[in-house]
């Protein structure tokens, strides 16, 4: 049996190897054959040179894993993958109950019957959420900072509430969960989330099990007339304890969902930014 070490080295702002080499200290005692992600054309070419027992430990962040499900038909897949976060947000990892103390675990049954998004032509299975709205917005501008500042820590959080004081817009918003119609004038926030967490560490839908027999996801609507009460209630979004406030947010579980806008705004899959999008569909895997 050999044990394979596939790192993104330019996650968590290029520190990747760095985060990758501690499983060295934490496996003692197993042989680990280090891979940078470059070294192969697609995960599948390298799933299929594996031995039966062959077993691979993904490093990087949420991401990454993005880019596996997406490129690797895990459903198929017999080999046993583990997961080590070195990435930045790491909501995956913190989704599970898990912290950087943690070893390597085995996320087989995580990356399967994974829900698929339909945005501007283009459809990809997700691992944590669908970000539309301020979220969205806060990746672009994140992107935007980052490529001045290649290596510059990025910090969501400020640019979230600059947003919600001075420059991004709230939107109309059309939400229909398996055929029924939500109507929303002044949308903050439209998330579809697999798992509970995003953006670092939101517990945008507290109640969201990515395991759940029936494979429903969950929308998350913030939706308000003012500025001040929504800048109010968005820090409680850190517990989960925004969907208490049934006033100014809306929680949907459902198989099917469509979210339309009346302008366009970024979206995000897992962390990775898509610009100008007005809808996006979203369809669970069969129970």
């Amino acid at each position: 049996m050999k044990t394979y070490v596939v790192y993104n080295k330019k996650a968590n702002n290029n520190q990747g190897v760095k985060g990758a080499f501690r499983i060295k200290d934490i496996w003692t005692t197993k042989d680990l054959i280090y891979k940078e992600v470059n070294e192969f054309d697609t995960y599948q070419e390298l799933f299929d040179s594996l031995d039966k027992d062959d077993e691979v430990v993904i490093c990087g962040g949420d991401g990454t894993l993005n880019y596996l499900v997406n490129d690797l038909d895990c459903d198929a897949v017999d080999n046993a993958i583990y997961y080590y976060p070195t990435g930045t947000g790491n909501d995956f990892w913190t989704d599970l109950g898990k912290t950087e103390e943690d070893p390597p675990m085995i996320i087989n049954k995580y990356l399967r019957k994974l829900p698929v998004v339909k945005v501007n032509g283009m459809k990809r299975k997700f691992i944590n959420g669908i970000g539309y709205g301020i979220d969205g917005y806060c990746c672009e501008v994140g992107d935007k900072q980052r490529a001045k500042d290649n290596g510059k820590q990025i910090n969501y959080t400020s640019i979230a509430i600059k947003g919600l004081l001075f420059h991004y817009k709230p939107t109309k918003a059309s939400v229909t969960v398996d055929g029924k119609l939500y109507a929303f004038d002044k949308t903050w926030l439209a998330p579809t989330m697999n798992g509970r967490c995003y953006g670092g560490g939101m517990y945008a839908a507290p109640d969201q099990d990515r395991l759940n027999p029936e494979r429903t996801v969950t929308v998350m609507v913030m939706h308000s007339r003012g500025k001040i009460g929504t800048l109010a209630a968005f820090p409680s979004i850190f517990t989960g304890d925004h969907v208490k406030k049934k006033d100014i947010v809306t929680t949907i579980v459902g198989k099917s969902v469509r979210v339309e806008f009346d302008r366009p705004v970024a979206l995000q899959i897992d962390g990775e930014t898509v610009l100008n999008v007005r809808e996006y569909e979203v369809e669970t895997a069969e129970a």
